[in-house]
């Protein structure tokens, strides 16, 4: 087939970037043609949280990947739906993280239809995490421009029934994240980040915004039963929401020397030493839907902590690869108090070697094509 992925992609970096040249390998992979159309413009430089959105990797080099659309420009929307459409492709691929992004993407899509093509949308969630005016208003244009969905949580699934009713819905499993290389030794790991062989450590990951509960993970922290342990929490990741007030919170709860502050974007190439640093990761979120960060850990082999928000306790059977509590630092201490000091690392990787296997990106491009028929 002929497949067109719109969205994120090199030179852009972040889990959006991963996703879509992961998902356009795989459709490359079982012989259909595969081009990405990408921005020249994503976000307008006064409403980006980080430092910078572009990436420091080298471009793919085998990948097709065309800049086009300016999330803010409407002619670029007119000019890309219609090069898109001349292409003629069998499916449109739209992966959906922001109602921000909706009228350049239905655009987009209401154009490319009228010559025939399909039109699925991938959803990272239909509600945003941190609402705005106009969410609605602004999800709704977008669902009516497709012709079929992917979800990957019930949770998203359910909250799509607020716009969408009638058309094709097929459910399916975040994939694994396995393009960040191979495992790195715990040695490796840690001569890389310049750590303490002689510490353990539990990891939280990723951009850091409020919903995601980094504030909760250091109350539980603080908890006196860490003290008596060689217990470090690293926080690798960005900040996108005011740094000033974690850092107040690890002066006040008498936590300054305990943690590993790595708060700058990390690049691809450096995710594996993050994990084969960590003995746990921990994703304490308030609000979700998936995250890929669930999904880098299956990678790497590592148990997990996530709390029951979401669809993260869909994919991570408690007791089985890690811990699902709720979002409470009492709960999330007593479960990172439990992990250390009855040893549940060999118990849980082995768990985990079981269930990553039903998270192949063949399913994703199969569950693609089903909502295309």
């Amino acid at each position: 087939m002929k497949i067109v992925i719109l969205g994120t992609a090199w030179p852009y970096r972040g889990g959006l970037t991963v996703y879509n040249e992961r998902l356009a390998h795989e459709f490359a992979a079982q012989g259909d043609e595969v081009t990405i159309y990408t921005f020249t413009l994503q976000y307008p430089s006064f409403l980006f949280p980080g430092k910078t959105q572009y990436s420091t990797e080298p471009a793919p080099q085998d990948l097709k990947i065309v800049r086009s659309l300016n999330s803010v420009n409407p002619f670029s929307w007119g000019k890309t739906g219609r090069a898109i459409k001349a292409l003629k492709p069998d499916i449109l691929v739209i992966k959906f993280w922001l109602p921000f992004m909706a009228p350049c993407l239905g655009r987009v899509a209401r154009i490319v239809k009228r010559g025939g093509t399909k039109v699925v949308s991938i959803l990272d969630n239909i509600i945003p995490h941190e609402h705005r005016p106009g969410d609605r208003l602004f999800g709704r244009y977008f669902t009516r421009s497709v012709d079929g969905f992917v979800a990957m949580s019930d949770s998203v699934l359910e909250d799509l029934n607020q716009f969408d009713t009638v058309k094709p819905r097929v459910f399916c499993r975040h994939p694994l994240y396995d393009n960040f290389g191979a495992k790195a030794s715990r040695e490796e790991a840690l001569k890389f980040l310049g750590l303490d062989p002689g510490q353990r450590y539990m990891l939280f990951f990723g951009l850091i915004r409020d919903y995601k509960g980094l504030d909760l993970l250091l109350k539980a922290y603080a908890d006196s039963r860490f003290r008596k342990m060689n217990v470090k929490l690293i926080v690798a990741g960005e900040f996108y929401s005011g740094s000033e007030k974690y850092f107040e919170m690890e002066k006040q709860l008498g936590l300054e020397g305990m943690v590993v502050w790595k708060s700058d974007f990390v690049p691809d190439s450096e995710v594996r030493y993050c994990f084969g640093a960590a003995d746990i990761i921990v994703q304490p979120y308030k609000s979700a839907t998936q995250s890929g960060v669930t999904q880098i850990a299956y990678h790497f082999e590592k148990p997990m902590l996530v709390t029951n928000v979401g669809g993260l306790a869909e994919i991570v059977p408690d007791g089985k690869v890690g811990y699902v509590v709720e979002p409470d630092s009492v709960k999330i201490a007593d479960a990172l108090v439990d992990f250390f000091e009855n040893n549940r690392q060999d118990q849980f990787t082995e768990g985990i070697l079981s269930e990553k296997k039903q998270y192949a990106w063949s399913n994703m491009t199969r569950s693609v094509k089903k909502a295309a028929e």
